[in-house]
């Protein structure tokens, strides 16, 4: 079986992404090195993980008009629904197809990381950071409220 281990040819040089797959990959050799079980657990923070993870990768895509967004973004979709459908699996007791489940996904995480996320981080560093919203009081008269 495939095991995942953080290593720097993981490493896209763009910190947010850099920090969520480090997370990710902790959380997915949890999953690996699980009993059966923690594995129905594990691998629930595994999806829950990639939820937010694949989430705000797509967000960054649709924002900033990343020319390769839709074929990133049906990998994600794709891989998200297969681990839901582990996630399944896990919880009905059938662990030796999560289990291979969790050795592809390393597989394919390597591959993903090195090429799709590495074009991704590339086009995120030359963006310019997004500027934090102000929200200001109707009536213009600025941040501070009169006390009432």
């Amino acid at each position: 079986m495939n095991t995942v281990e953080w290593s720097d040819a993981l490493l896209l040089d763009y910190e947010p992404m850099d920090t969520v797959h480090r997370e990710f990959v902790d959380l997915l050799a949890a999953a690996q090195n699980a009993s059966d079980a923690a594995l129905p657990q594990t691998w629930a923070a595994v999806v829950a993980h990639t939820v937010r993870h694949f989430g705000h990768e797509d967000e960054w895509m649709q924002r900033t008009g990343f020319a390769s967004a839709d074929n990133h973004i049906m990998q994600h979709r794709v891989v998200l629904n297969l681990l839901r459908e582990g996630l399944a699996m896990a919880q009905a007791g059938q662990m030796d197809p999560v289990r291979e489940m969790a050795g592809e996904l390393a597989a394919w995480f390597a591959k993903h990381t090195q090429t799709l996320d590495a074009a991704l981080a590339l086009h995120m560093r030359r963006e310019p950071p997004p500027v934090a919203t102000v929200h200001r009081p109707r009536g213009g008269r600025g941040a501070h409220a009169s006390p009432g």
